[in-house]
């Protein structure tokens, strides 16, 4: 069982590189970061869950620091953090998780 993620700057037809995502989990009222890793140079985080960890049903976040990335890119982003909070169901072997992103907006779906 396994979480991963892509990040496409769409205005630019590239990979989303070097952007900082961390990986919440939500136990009762309390979120635990699980892990914090940076996209590669195609954009990615192919294991968001640490090394040896167990994909439990419940409510994730995954947090994109997309505002550093803006900044290096030179570009007024509006916005500097995004959150995708998504559900998993047990019985799930894998959840992929893209972002879509422009400076001005940005759309996600679950990817295979």
């Amino acid at each position: 069982m396994s979480i991963s993620t892509h990040v496409l700057d769409t205005a630019k037809g590239m990979p989303g590189v070097g952007i900082a995502v961390e990986l919440d989990y939500f136990r009762g009222g309390d979120c635990e970061t699980l892990n914090a890793a940076r996209t590669d140079s195609d954009g990615r985080v192919e294991a968001l869950l640490p090394e040896g960890s167990v994909m439990e049903p419940g409510v994730y976040t995954i947090r994109f620091a997309t505002g550093a990335y803006f900044e290096r890119e030179e570009l007024a982003g509006l916005y500097p953090v995004v959150e995708i909070t998504f559900t998993v169901s047990a019985g799930q072997p894998h959840y992929h998780v893209p972002l879509l992103l422009t400076a001005n907006g940005y759309t996600t779906y679950r990817g295979s």
